[in-house]
């Protein structure tokens, strides 16, 4: 009987937690501020803790209700003021600016040089005189402004206008067509199967994925006739 109660109280803080989760936002953890992380942790320990408890379950699922509310208004105030959003979320830091390392920033972020390095070095800048500058943003990472001269070239620097990218929309997964996104790109199953017979498919059934850019489509075979260890072949 305690296994069955033990099932449904885990079934019933799951409910909670996705219903909760929905109401507070998705967030990925890097997207998390300090609060975010502490009531997501909170929350979780909660759950766990209404799932083995077979005495007075409701006390969990009422804090848990309270700490997502609590998290709802704390969201709401971020929004609307940016006092609270200063003392919620925080503001950058800077930890470099032309060429000069701001020690009392880094000691602010509890970082030392090493992991100041570190973070260059994953940003992909080996050699500091290649940064302009370089923030902790609130949410913990590192972003950086490059020197003028290393940036990377665009087309706006040689006054070029190429044509805009689109986004790649599937229209077969797994060998099976999805009319819904065709239409949406506005085309339609005529067209895809006129697509696929001109790059040597009969079926859509021989496609593991296509994806559809514009009048572009992009075609990945449901069998490879090339063996994985056939790339690695000298």
């Amino acid at each position: 009987m305690n296994l069955l109660r033990v099932a449904v109280t885990s079934l019933i803080s799951l409910a909670a937690l996705f219903l909760l989760t929905k109401l507070m936002g998705n967030k990925q953890v890097s997207q998390m501020n300090l609060f975010d992380y502490i009531v997501g942790i909170t929350i979780g320990s909660i759950a766990a803790e209404m799932a083995t408890e077979l005495d007075t379950p409701e006390n969990f699922l009422l804090a848990l209700v309270i700490y997502a509310v609590v998290a709802v208004i704390i969201s709401l105030l971020t929004n609307k003021s940016l006092a609270a959003r200063r003392i919620m979320t925080g503001k950058p830091l800077i930890l470099m600016d032309g060429g000069v390392i701001y020690r009392d920033n880094l000691k602010k972020a509890k970082m030392d040089l090493g992991e100041f390095l570190m973070y260059c070095r994953i940003g992909g800048y080996f050699d500091l005189s290649q940064i302009q500058t370089a923030l902790l943003e609130h949410n913990g990472k590192v972003t950086f402004l490059p020197v003028e001269m290393q940036r990377p070239a665009t087309p706006a620097d040689f006054s070029i206008q190429p044509d805009q990218t689109l986004l790649q929309t599937p229209v077969v997964l797994d060998g099976e067509v999805l009319p819904g996104n065709l239409q949406r790109i506005g085309k339609n199953v005529t067209w895809l199967m006129n697509q696929l017979r001109q790059q040597g498919y009969k079926e859509a059934e021989e496609v593991f994925l296509a994806m559809a850019d514009g009048n572009q489509l992009s075609i990945f075979p449901m069998e490879s006739k090339k063996l994985p260890s056939d790339l690695t072949d000298k």
